[in-house]
């Protein structure tokens, strides 16, 4: 009967099943899953890995670029600090040493002071808020494109601005 049931098997198109051509299957399913392996291990693996790399590194270095900004920023400020404690002092120093012989002079030395303390507290402000709008607008934007690139290069599909947003929340 089981004979029976072979040859009904075989002869009803349905070839996988004929227990004849099992070794020579199991053969080819091997042979197609090892050369689908070394493809994968050789050739497409090595390049995701790469392209992974790639983007680490380029994060990290977006990232050290970003904190390097942010300390000329501090350095920025503790120089303009510094600048404006030394005007300061300065004035002091005129009017204390000057005030009982030439009150004239000393009010000309503290405007002089306070405009030039003015100037460079300007300069000093539209250098850090420069600096530091430059660092935060580059880690968004290569936090953004980076996970843009990774899921376009796992999915195929462009992720959408809210999908970025959920994804860089995480």
């Amino acid at each position: 009967m089981a004979a029976e049931t072979t040859k009904e098997v075989a002869s009803s198109g349905l070839p996988q099943f004929d227990i004849a051509t099992f070794a020579s299957q199991i053969t080819w399913l091997a042979i197609t899953f090892g050369l689908l392996y070394l493809i994968l291990a050789q050739f497409i693996l090595p390049k995701i890995g790469g392209t992974i790399s790639d983007r680490h590194n380029r994060i990290a270095d977006d990232l050290d670029t970003a904190s390097r900004h942010q300390r000329e920023a501090e350095e920025a400020e503790i120089a303009y600090e510094r600048v404006l404690a030394d005007a300061k002092a300065k004035a002091h120093n005129v009017a204390e040493s000057t005030r009982s012989s030439i009150n004239e002079e000393i009010e000309r030395e503290i405007t002089a002071a306070d405009a030039e303390a003015a100037a460079q507290a300007l300069k000093s402000e539209a250098k850090i808020s420069d600096i530091r709008r430059d660092a935060l607008s580059n880690i968004d934007s290569i936090a953004r494109e980076a996970a843009s690139d990774i899921v376009k290069k796992f999915t195929g599909k462009t992720p959408t601005a809210a999908q970025l947003k959920k994804i860089l929340k995480g």
